[in-house]
């Protein structure tokens, strides 16, 4: 039989539950391709430094205007089709019909805050413009949240041979992340706001927009949402590839489970930190804070799947050292 692997698609997962998989990849490659085409209009502008006081400094103005409005025209279906899941998660209402502050408002404070100042210097035609910046957060942003999404149907519509246990471990470590992430975006909103305010009347405020959103970027906990779902879904994939273990195997297989999730959580959190005070001092462009952001949520997803390999070596299913286990626990 063909091994289970962690990102699966289970034999038992409902058609609406396909179809959102399929819906989701639709978005996420519509997403990389304008992104992959937005950084080529974007680079005469990166380069406009170098022909000041030439004669062809005229000629790439145009240039570079020219492809502020054909990057405008390619980020809207962006924002109005691959980001629409984020809109929909900022006018989420509550059980009680109340607006709630979730995940997605640090993230669309970010998009907002790197495209309409785009959008102005479009249509006057002079200032800086991020729609490679945008385009890039949306896409790397749908990476992690399908990579999640993926992990989290693979964990939740599972056969038979998964200890119930898995499912109260991922509950309490769920609730765990949830707590981390929610402090986690609350401080670097925060961060951001303040770090514009000071860049903008004490420094540069030319600078203060890259600073703001670079860290309004950063602030969005793709990587931390992804620990408990990937780790679990690797845990699963061990259970469905190992039938006959033993309670004793099967609380091993859950220490490490718990082991790699701390991993995920508590590495991409130290990340964040590590990158957050070099985004306050400038340090960091808004599209270099979108690739630290896919840098921490790739490692996450690679992580579990170092915990998938430690029991599935090329195809074949490998006994682990349970002795080693029992020591590591104590």
């Amino acid at each position: 039989m063909k091994a289970v692997s962690i990102f699966s698609i289970p034999k038992n997962l409902p058609d609406h539950e396909r179809q959102k998989r399929r819906h989701m990849l639709a978005s996420l490659g519509i997403a990389w391709l304008v992104m992959m085409q937005v950084m080529m209009f974007a680079f005469p502008g990166y380069f406009r430094g170098d022909y000041i006081g030439t004669e062809s400094l005229a000629m790439l103005d145009t240039a570079i205007i020219i492809m502020n409005w054909l990057s405008f025209a390619l980020t809207m279906p962006v924002l109005l089709y691959c980001a629409w899941p984020i809109w929909q998660g900022v006018f989420r209402k509550s059980s009680t019909h109340s607006m709630r502050v979730n995940m997605d408002w640090p993230v669309a404070l970010g998009i907002l805050t790197a495209f309409i100042p785009s959008v102005i210097a479009t249509v006057h035609q002079q200032g800086e413009v991020y729609f490679e910046s945008v385009s890039m957060f949306v896409a790397f942003l749908l990476t992690a949240r399908y990579l999640e999404f993926c992990a989290e149907q693979s964990a939740r519509f599972s056969e038979g041979g998964v200890p119930a246990k898995l499912e109260r471990e991922r509950g309490i470590m769920t609730a765990k992340a949830d707590k981390i992430a929610f402090v986690f975006v609350i401080a670097q909103i925060f961060l951001a706001i303040v770090s514009g305010i000071v860049w903008y009347l004490f420094i540069d405020r030319t600078h203060a927009l890259p600073v703001l959103v670079a860290l309004f970027v950063m602030s969005c906990p793709c990587a931390l949402s992804m620990a408990v779902p990937t780790a679990s879904s690797a845990a699963r994939a061990i259970f469905l590839n190992n039938h006959s273990f033993s309670p004793e195997q099967q609380e091993f297989v859950l220490h490490l489970t718990r082991k790699t999730a701390n991993q995920n959580l508590y590495g991409s959190l130290a990340w964040h930190i590590l990158m957050a005070p070099l985004a306050m001092f400038g340090l960091v462009a808004p599209w270099v804070a979108a690739i630290t952001m896919l840098v921490s949520s790739l490692a996450v997803a690679w992580n579990s799947w170092r915990l998938y390999k430690k029991f599935h070596i090329q195809g074949v299913i490998t006994n682990p050292d349970w002795a080693a286990g029992k020591a590591v626990q104590g």
